[in-house]
């Protein structure tokens, strides 16, 4: 019966090695991993990394035309373009992560 135990607690320690090295290697991927987004007309590009890191903000010469009210509406609607993305993917790695080991869908 110890002996069962002991292998039983061995084996889950294992499992947890496994699931943490695997989530380290998803969250370098995310890191690494750029998503673009944008506002309507393109003319604001927001880039943000893979767990949600901004990365960088590019406005075309016809939006800065625009006043601050409207430029700043373009910027936060290409900001949450690219967040949404980001938060997708970041979603879909950790399933398929899950998935990959046996573990249920949350």
């Amino acid at each position: 019966m110890l002996g069962n135990m002991q292998n039983l607690y061995e084996t889950v320690k294992k499992a947890q090695n496994v699931v943490q090295v695997e989530a380290v290697r998803v969250q370098k991927e995310l890191s690494a991993a750029e998503f673009d987004g944008y506002c309507e007309g393109e003319l604001i590009k927001a880039t943000l990394s893979g767990n949600q890191q901004p990365v960088r903000i590019e406005i075309t010469e016809a939006a800065m035309e625009l006043g601050p009210e409207e430029l700043s509406g373009l910027v936060t609607e290409a900001y949450k373009d690219a967040h949404q993305k980001s938060v997708l993917a970041m979603k879909e790695r950790m399933s398929n992560l899950a998935q990959s080991l046996g573990m249920p869908q949350g």
